[in-house]
């Protein structure tokens, strides 16, 4: 008989990007050490555009020094991928998991990403597809609705995906998103005809198609303020 697959879900509401990428970090290393189960962080960014390891400073379209005036953050990672736009109204998904334990290579990894982002949209009626060979992340047509960009560190992952809900997409014209040119950036406000429920019950839906794609069966939830104490933090 199969043992349940459990998954931490750690509810984190807004993080300052620093603050997260901090706590990845310490989570991959608790992961490592087998300290912790496999974890999921939910939460969101106050806006913020990261650049992946390949450093494409180029498709950042607006000085850094510009960056204050629009309330924007910059910060460079690790993670695969190209540049991206983190804010407010996104559902931003960091999976801290063991591919080896579940059995799973790095492609097929992002391919479950990318199936979580597109059963999330048929929820709401709207039809979206992983994208095409060379282009990243989940589409609706020609327009990019969710983004991905994953770090694997001896088989434990970190980063992970980001889903536009309804976030201003002003902020994806001062950059060429993912690093492709020529196209529109999504969000499930502007696709769907559905009457939006609200952000955390859409977190938990996301969070609920990831853990089935990825056969984790039970969930064991975990608020802010509960992950605080925790952590021994006031």
């Amino acid at each position: 008989m199969r043992v349940p697959r459990s998954l931490e879900v750690w509810k984190m509401g807004t993080v300052n990007y620093l603050d997260a990428l901090k706590l990845q970090e310490k989570l991959v290393s608790d992961r490592k050490a087998r300290k912790i189960p496999d974890t999921i962080l939910s939460l969101q960014h106050p806006p913020t555009y990261t650049l992946g390891k390949r450093r494409t400073d180029h498709n950042l379209l607006i000085p850094e020094s510009e960056l204050k005036k629009i309330g924007a953050e910059l910060h460079y990672t690790q993670r695969g991928g190209d540049i991206t736009y983190h804010g407010p109204h996104q559902a931003i998904l960091y999976p801290i998991i063991s591919l080896r334990d579940i059995g799973l290579g790095a492609h097929n990894y992002v391919e479950k990403l990318e199936l979580t982002m597109i059963e999330l949209a048929s929820v709401y009626g709207v039809k979206a597809c992983a994208g095409q060979k060379g282009q990243t992340g989940v589409w609706v047509g020609e327009r990019k609705i969710g983004a991905i960009g994953v770090r694997i560190s001896y088989g434990i992952t970190s980063h992970g995906l980001a889903f536009n809900i309804d976030p201003d997409l002003s902020y994806f014209k001062h950059i060429v998103p993912c690093g492709i040119a020529d196209k529109e950036v999504t969000s499930l406000r502007k696709e769907t005809d559905f009457v939006l429920p609200t952000e955390e019950l859409i977190h938990e839906q996301i969070i609920s198609c990831f853990a089935r794609l990825f056969g984790y069966s039970n969930l064991i939830w975990k608020e802010k303020g509960s992950i605080l104490s925790d952590n021994g933090e006031n």
